[in-house]
């Protein structure tokens, strides 16, 4: 099992800065409403809404499937059916989700669909609950790697 570190959990956000305090001159976070959000800084429109790393990283994972739909705002990569060229008969869908801004062991989680071709139609199939824990490895491994490149640009 994998210990994440320290530095995976901090950001240099004001709030995170403001520890041990139920409020701060920002108030209290309350059913995901951050009023600092709601100020209006002129550099708020730009940039995507999740961890850059984690996206590049989602992006480059599940290359080998045709893409979608991808939303950097909301942190969500679709892919399209896609067939292996080993297997005929059956098809896999895979959905990833960003979860935040930060790059961290939790922040990525990845559904698998897959689907069989029995009787002339597609037909549901069970996924092992491992696959979609091996691809947010994969993505996590990669974003690792693409933080650690640009570290040590």
């Amino acid at each position: 099992m994998r210990t994440p570190r320290q530095d995976e959990y901090n950001d240099d956000s004001r709030r995170s800065r403001v520890r041990g305090r139920l409020g701060g001159e920002d108030g209290i976070l309350l059913f995901g409403t951050d009023r600092s959000s709601q100020r209006g800084t002129a550099d708020q429109g730009s940039g995507i809404g999740v961890n850059a790393y984690l996206w590049r990283a989602t992006l480059d994972t599940l290359s080998f499937m045709p893409l979608a739909s991808a939303d950097p705002f909301g942190g969500v990569v679709i892919t399209d059916w896609y067939s292996p060229p080993s297997t005929n008969g059956e098809r896999f869908r895979a959905t990833a989700y960003i979860l935040g801004r930060q790059l961290r062991s939790d922040g990525v989680r990845v559904v698998v669909f897959r689907q069989e071709m029995r009787n002339g139609a597609w037909v549901d199939v069970e996924v092992a609950a491992s696959t979609g824990s091996e691809l947010e490895d994969k993505v996590l491994a990669r974003a690792r790697e693409l933080r650690s490149q640009n570290a040590s640009n």
